[in-house]
């Protein structure tokens, strides 16, 4: 995550890490863990998370376990554990041996509680949720304790073990901590330890009928691994005196936790149920929608791991609660693809061009730059001929032209890319009054790289030869909601704020031959249109489907300032 040669670029957490090593804390080694739940997929905020747990493992030498917190069966699927797993090592890390599951310490956190009990930390509670937060209190009032507070022993003993066999009704009773109601921590008064829940679990099918929380799952997994640095978000900051004190009052051991600040993008929603809902009310196509924050839709829109990565490192890591501005992720995606994406012509709003004074069925082979930024591109070969297209707005019909618009229009000249100069002389409309021909005259001596035509053009465009173009879908995506804050609004629900530009939908896109081989994920440069990649879904030889992953530069800010 940072030069070690450089202490000054040092994060907060690896300060920590390195005086920890000093000190021979933790016997000198650095094992951390990245704890996903299973219950949806992960999107880039949890990139920060895996970068940082991963990546201190890597820089000091350690290592650091994938563990799947998966407690609550009711809303967990191993499509889940599969997708979170892809999304990792397509970030570029790796578990190795080292995949783990709350759910193998079950019998282990059973017996943890069962100790508790006999300690009388911990009792078996038969308020309903919304009874025992009448009791609660508030952080500045102490609550009062259940009722059922100081059952015997043996009588929540006996209780426990039969909640485990199933004998009662989900809701009906609670194993809850027995801490201090009047703590000013509401984490500490009293939390629930382990409820029924008669749901399938997709690792332990149906052999529990109880299910730890969170809560109390968390920091006894940790202690259970040997985690020497359990990293965590700062909202769990206020968590970390409960998982010390079942530590202690266990007798097992601690994980030194520490928090920092998670990642909070502008235009973006990251929570888990908001995404569900956008996913389970078809506001989108599914997790892997290319307009979601997820890792498997920006990976089908077009981004690529080093992007992500190089963007995380960007946003760094401290206690400071912040917003970052999305443009700082669509940026780093640019300057990724515009070290390797080759750029190529597409034509998205095609109008045929005539060149009147070309020979007629002549094809020319015209070679052209891969990518300027690799000097070990190369060139290619495209086809010329007497009809092209190019895109309708780089013609401008109705003088004078706005100013630099130095495109094509009645009487004027503009070059073709990696071609000729080009005169346009005529057009034809249809009946509706729409431009649906240009007759353009060429200059034969302004061949590119062998000009001695002695014309000056400002403009250049891209374009594609009609006869070998082939026809694709071009998917456009754009932000998914259109206002910073989404969730700003409490008056309002978050999906007003959807983006009704987010995604548009082109069928008839022409695009230079040499694309007609393009496999699921290459990635390109639509010269002048921005970066594109073959959708890894939908997209087959037969009818090829191309995602927008960014525009060449950040317009949003300006477009959104016409509205």
């Amino acid at each position: 995550m940072s030069n070690p040669e450089n202490k000054t670029s040092l994060n907060f957490i690896e300060n920590i890490i390195e005086q920890d090593l000093k000190d021979e804390k933790h016997g000198a080694k650095v094992h951390t863990r990245f704890p996903p739940e299973p219950n949806g997929f992960l999107h880039i905020g949890h990139a920060k998370s895996i970068c940082l747990n991963f990546g201190l493992a890597q820089k000091y030498g350690g290592l650091c376990n994938l563990r799947f917190d998966d407690t609550n069966p009711a809303k967990e699927d191993v499509r889940y554990v599969d997708s979170i797993k892809e999304d990792i090592r397509w970030l570029g890390f790796d578990w190795g041996e080292r995949e783990y599951y709350a759910s193998d310490y079950f019998d282990t956190l059973y017996d943890f509680a069962v100790q508790l009990i006999k300690a009388d930390k911990a009792y078996v509670d038969e308020l309903s949720t919304e009874a025992f937060n009448a009791l609660k209190g508030t952080p500045t009032e102490p609550g009062k304790g259940s009722p059922f507070r100081n059952r015997p022993v043996e009588e929540s003993l006996d209780l426990f073990e039969r909640m485990k066999k199933g004998e009662f009704e989900e809701g009906t009773y609670v194993l809850r901590a027995k801490i201090d109601m009047a703590s000013p921590n509401m984490h500490l008064r009293d939390p629930g330890m382990y409820r029924i829940k008669k749901a399938h679990h997709h690792r332990t099918g149906d052999t529990w009928k109880i299910y730890p929380t969170y809560d109390f799952a968390h920091g006894q997994s940790d202690s259970l691994e040997k985690i020497t640095h359990s990293l965590c978000t700062l909202e769990f900051e206020v968590h970390r005196p409960l998982y010390n004190w079942f530590i202690k009052a266990l007798e097992i051991h601690p994980s030194e936790q520490t928090e920092f600040s998670r990642l909070e993008i502008n235009y973006t929603v990251t929570s888990k149920s908001k995404l569900l809902q956008l996913v389970e009310e078809k506001h989108v196509n599914g997790w892997e929608d290319p307009r979601m924050p997820t890792l498997s839709g920006l990976r089908r829109r077009g981004y690529t791991p080093e992007s992500i990565v190089d963007f995380v490192q960007k946003t760094g890591i401290t206690k400071r609660k912040s917003i970052t501005d999305v443009s700082l992720l669509e940026n780093s995606v640019r300057e990724h693809l515009n070290r390797i994406a080759p750029r190529v012509m597409a034509v998205l709003d095609p109008i045929k061009v005539i060149i009147t004074n070309y020979p007629e069925g002549q094809i020319e082979e015209l070679s052209t730059e891969n990518n300027p930024e690799d000097a070990e591109a190369g060139q290619r070969m495209m086809p010329f001929s007497r009809e092209i297209y190019i895109e309708r707005d780089d013609f401008l019909e109705n003088p004078p032209p706005p100013k630099k618009f130095y495109r094509l229009g009645p009487q004027r000249l503009v070059r073709l890319k990696s071609a000729y100069i080009i005169e346009c002389e005529n057009y034809l409309k249809d009946e509706q009054g729409n431009i649906t021909e240009l007759h353009c005259k060429y200059f034969p001596d302004s061949k590119s790289g062998e000009d001695t035509s002695g014309i000056k053009v400002k403009g250049t465009i891209h374009w594609v030869s009609a006869a070998q173009a082939i026809d694709a879908e071009v998917r456009l995506y754009d932000r998914l909601f259109n206002v910073e804050d989404p969730l700003g609004d409490k008056e309002k629900d978050f999906k007003e704020f959807i983006n009704p530009d987010s995604l548009k939908i082109i069928t008839d896109a022409k695009l230079e031959p040499s694309l007609k081989d393009a496999k699921a994920g290459d990635k390109f440069q639509f010269q002048r249109l921005g970066y594109f990649c073959v959708d890894i879904y939908d997209s087959k030889p037969s009818h090829l489907v191309f995602n927008r992953t960014v525009t060449l530069k950040d317009t949003w800010a300006k477009e959104q300032g016409k509205h």
